[in-house]
């Protein structure tokens, strides 16, 4: 294994590459305890303890880290240890670490996020921000059956009515043209057409 890349991530972090191929980040210390020069041979030895001991270790530390800070599903976790310049199987190894301990789980994560934002975003809404967070589609089907039948339930007109409280909109006095801004943000809300329509169109006390 030959030192074909030597690329300054920081002041004190460097990308090394083998072979031709990226291989993984090291501090500068390390490259001086290693002894890695560009051109030179990498050990198998030297390459099994950067690989086997000093990554795994650093990547689970930097999760439990990550963590401690915020929640983060499976998949926004994963893209922070990428950004970090570890290796995959390496990235793999620290989720794997820390979903044993259920420091995270999407499940929890997609009940929880439910539970929160139950009464100010639609399903549909709800179901969109989930998939852009890594949630997995069967986990949010999961998820929302789990809420359902814990007496999880949404009452979409009462919310839109909501939303035109706290926006100052009345839509039996609203012209056309406003309540037709009106249907369209709502849409964008992410709540059902019927409803939309009832609350702005259909008279209600």
């Amino acid at each position: 294994m030959i030192i074909t890349g030597i690329e300054d991530v920081t002041k004190s972090r460097s990308r090394i590459s083998i072979d031709g191929e990226f291989a993984f980040v090291l501090y500068k210390g390390e490259l001086r305890r290693f002894h890695l020069q560009l051109g030179e041979e990498l050990s198998e030895k030297d390459y099994e303890t950067i690989t086997k001991e000093i990554l795994p270790k650093r990547a689970k530390l930097r999760a439990m880290n990550l963590l401690l800070k915020k929640d983060y599903t499976t998949a926004k976790l994963r893209e922070k240890l990428r950004e970090g310049g570890y290796p995959e199987e390496i990235v793999q190894e620290a989720l794997d670490y820390v979903a044993s301990y259920h420091y995270t789980d999407d499940l929890r994560f997609a009940l929880d996020f439910i539970q929160c934002h139950q009464e100010s975003r639609s399903r549909l809404r709800m179901e969109q921000d989930l998939r852009t967070k890594g949630i997995p589609e069967d986990v949010v089907g999961q998820a929302f059956a789990e809420w359902k039948a814990a007496g999880g339930v949404q009452d979409e007109e009462q919310m839109i009515r909501e939303l035109f409280r706290k926006r100052g909109f009345d839509p039996q006095n609203a012209t056309v043209s406003e309540q037709n801004r009106e249907y369209a943000f709502l849409m964008r809300k992410g709540f059902s057409a019927d409803c939309i329509r009832k609350a702005i169109f259909h008279s209600y006390t």
